[in-house]
């Protein structure tokens, strides 16, 4: 039992310590430049919708008012399926380029049909719920001046709503993410990019295959794998508000770690040695999925060896984090010795139901889309589960994740 104990301690610190040392170390000896210039190359801004007419006239106002040539800078939105008037707006508008899909087939495919429209150069990636600073764009562009670079992400920033500080919504996770992107661009590729705001070549951009759930992981892979470079350039912001909706975020949380599995399912080539950055891939994204089961593990191996007393202090240590978790997910309180292991175990409890959520939709990935999130007055009748005639197993892991969200108000943030 203690090989296994200190296996999986050893997995969980160097998923969330370890390898961001090993990238600082290699930062320190072997840090890769970009050549930065300002160019201003043909774009293309690309957005994918459904159902999105109450917000995409104030998205369509944000980049005409980006600080890039208008002659040199075509808007192209994929409506896909959009039955509220997305299209009508759409066709009122002949500023913006639309592509038009009659049903709703998801994110990727809506993609694939607004690629086949861009005539830029360079490929602008967006999701109409953010704001774009004036000169993201500008700075997103000014990378490309490298041959070497193939694509380039931004830097989401959070907020708290009615928060006139924008710093507030980031978290302790967010501010670990952020930095191992930092340290991996600084060292050759980033694995995967910011939905809200990054951009590519165009001739590099794969053909998505249907029902993607994260492209903005997939298509730099893709890049990274014809041998260019991926990089961090945190002077292209995009603002978010933090997500009012603990549950809300819960399920987007569970939906975006859902995709590094299906990653696998779509492209197997990621665990071979056809990836420039298996190495990173493995550290970054795949070993936080193993977190959530090597806790388990470290709790009843630890458990399993009670009668030594160094053992019996790791189980009474790991009770009080758990408790204080448990505290921060009740109360909602903002102090970091509640916070932050709230945080982490609604993190962890997401990755687990990943993994679930995956294998029960893994043929069918519109559904981690279309399922929406249970209204938390609702969560009585589904725990009784007087909604339908029987409580099946799928109720009962949406009661178990309106349970767990109801105190994930205070610990949005998380990053993919």
């Amino acid at each position: 039992m203690k090989w296994l104990f200190w296996i999986s301690v050893a997995a969980v610190a160097y998923a969330y310590v370890g390898y961001p040392l090993v990238l600082w170390v290699q930062a320190r000896l072997h840090s890769r430049h970009i050549a930065k210039s300002p160019i201003t190359p043909t774009i293309s801004i690309v957005i994918s919708v459904h159902n999105e007419a109450a917000r995409l006239p104030s998205k369509l106002r944000n980049l005409a008012a980006l600080d890039y040539p208008r002659e040199r800078c075509q808007v192209v939105v994929a409506s896909d399926g959009s039955t509220d008037g997305t299209n009508e707006l759409l066709a009122g508008n002949h500023s913006v380029r639309s592509a038009i899909c009659p049903v709703n087939r998801g994110k990727a495919a809506a993609l694939n049909a607004a690629l086949a429209v861009a005539t830029g150069e360079i490929v602008v990636f967006t999701d109409v719920r953010q704001e774009i600073e004036i000169s993201a764009v500008r700075e997103l562009v000014a990378n490309f001046a490298d041959s070497t670079v193939g694509c380039v992400s931004g830097e989401l920033m959070l907020r708290s709503p009615g928060s006139d500080n924008r710093e507030n919504g980031v978290s302790m996770y967010w501010r670990l993410e952020k930095l191992i992107r930092k340290l991996e661009a600084a060292t050759g590729s980033v694995v995967g990019a910011t939905g809200a705001i990054y951009a590519v070549r165009r001739s590099l951009v794969p053909v998505l295959p249907e029902g993607t759930l994260l492209d903005d992981v997939y298509i730099p892979l893709a890049v990274a794998r014809q041998q260019y470079r991926v990089v961090f350039e945190p002077a292209a912001r995009a603002w978010d508000d933090a997500a009012a909706a603990g549950e809300q975020e819960f399920r987007r949380k569970v939906r975006t770690l859902a995709g590094n599995y299906q990653l696998l399912q779509i492209a197997p080539w990621l665990l071979s040695s056809s990836n420039r950055l298996r190495f990173r891939f493995l550290s970054h994204k795949l070993a936080r999925l193993a977190v959530p089961f090597l806790l388990v593990s470290i709790f009843l191996s630890s458990v399993a060896l009670w009668g030594n007393e160094f053992y019996r202090l790791v189980v009474a240590l790991q009770a009080i984090f758990y408790l204080l978790a448990i505290i921060g997910l009740w109360t909602q309180t903002s102090s970091c010795f509640t916070a932050v292991p709230a945080s982490f175990c609604l993190l962890n409890a997401a990755a687990a139901a990943a993994l679930f959520s995956f294998l029960r939709y893994r043929n069918s990935p519109m559904l981690l889309w279309k399922k929406d999130a249970l209204s938390l007055d609702n969560s009585a009748e589904v725990l009784a589960g007087r909604d339908r005639p029987c409580l099946t197993a799928e109720r009962v892991e949406d009661a178990a994740a309106v349970c767990a969200a109801r105190g994930a108000d205070r610990m949005t943030g998380e990053a993919r």
